[in-house]
């Protein structure tokens, strides 16, 4: 060990004592003091990401690898956390909690109008940027088709969306209801928010009539066996959606180099999956850089709904 590191140990001790003194002794240091906790806070990246998987522990340990994978490219810590909501994780982009974060269209949107939040990054699903919102019914609803759905029958019928922060779960049947004229809390005999997941599950076991979900989830849950196709009914689909953004605050924005070396060691990934076939969930192949042009659309639809305020 060099004699230069030898000291570092006793430096800090040094530092951290004299603080102490001062705030002992009454002087003014409080500015001082809370500047080195943030230097020390700053060390380890914060990584938020939604809830992909039915449950925390399955995300987490699906994430975990990308973590790593972050934080041996950045060569600095970084912390996975999971958060339950898109709307949770874009006000944990604003509050502090979260430096980055995997998230949703909208979920990204609403962090970037409140919290000023950017995307960096965009994924890619098997080879492209997009994909499509559903509506989806059991096949024994008495609801065949999206003008059932907008009419008379649909007043009958339960719906399910997911949550508030869900681009393809809310927001975007949301706007394609409103553009129809049609409330879904004043249509519908009930309105229910609960994870797309769930939505399935219920539908296809006939429990609700009808809900939101996105072509992804619905493909991988009949891929898993959790669902059968023939028990479900798509009667709607959406224009094509912005895949999920990987998102930075607008503090750790600032950091351009930071911003650079992330990009970069994301839009790396593609070369390394045939060696870490773990860091992405199955069927995402890499991102590629992005910017909040991309998902104009999805704040569009957040106007148009009435779901986003604009901007004073």
């Amino acid at each position: 060990m060099s004699l230069s590191n030898s000291n570092k140990p006793v430096q800090h001790k040094s530092r951290l004592m004299a603080l102490v003194f001062a705030v002992i002794m009454g002087i003014g240091v409080g500015p001082v003091f809370a500047q080195a906790l943030t230097q020390n806070n700053e060390q380890t990246l914060q990584f938020g990401v939604g809830l992909y998987q039915p449950d925390r522990e399955t995300n987490d340990a699906t994430y975990q690898p990308l973590a790593t994978y972050l934080s041996e490219r950045l060569q600095r810590p970084v912390k996975l956390r999971t958060v339950d909501t898109w709307e949770g994780l874009a006000k944990s982009l604003a509050n502090g909690e979260t430096d980055m974060a995997l998230m949703g269209p909208w979920g990204y949107v609403l962090a970037d109008q409140y919290a000023d939040a950017r995307v960096i990054s965009t994924i890619l699903y098997r080879g492209k940027p997009q994909y499509h919102a559903l509506i989806i019914t059991h096949p024994d609803s008495g609801i065949t088709s999206i003008a059932d759905l907008l009419g008379p029958a649909g007043t009958r019928a339960t719906f399910a969306f997911g949550d508030k922060g869900s681009t393809s779960g809310y927001l975007i049947p949301l706007t394609f209801f409103l553009q129809n004229n049609v409330d879904p809390e004043t249509h519908f005999s009930r309105v229910l928010h609960t994870k797309h997941q769930a939505i399935e599950m219920q539908v296809t076991s006939g429990r609700i009539t009808a809900g939101a979900d996105y072509d992804r989830n619905r493909n991988a849950m009949i891929a898993q066996g959790l669902i059968r196709a023939q028990d479900s009914r798509v009667i709607w689909q959406s224009p094509p959606l912005p895949n999920d953004a990987f998102a930075v605050s607008a503090r750790l924005f600032k950091d351009q180099a930071l911003v650079k070396a992330l990009q970069s060691a994301l839009a790396d990934i593609g070369s390394q999956l045939a060696l870490r076939p773990d860091l992405l969930p199955a069927d995402y192949t890499v991102f590629v850089d992005s910017s909040r042009q991309r998902y104009e659309g999805i704040r569009e639809a957040g106007l148009t709904s009435g779901a986003l305020k604009p901007k004073p």
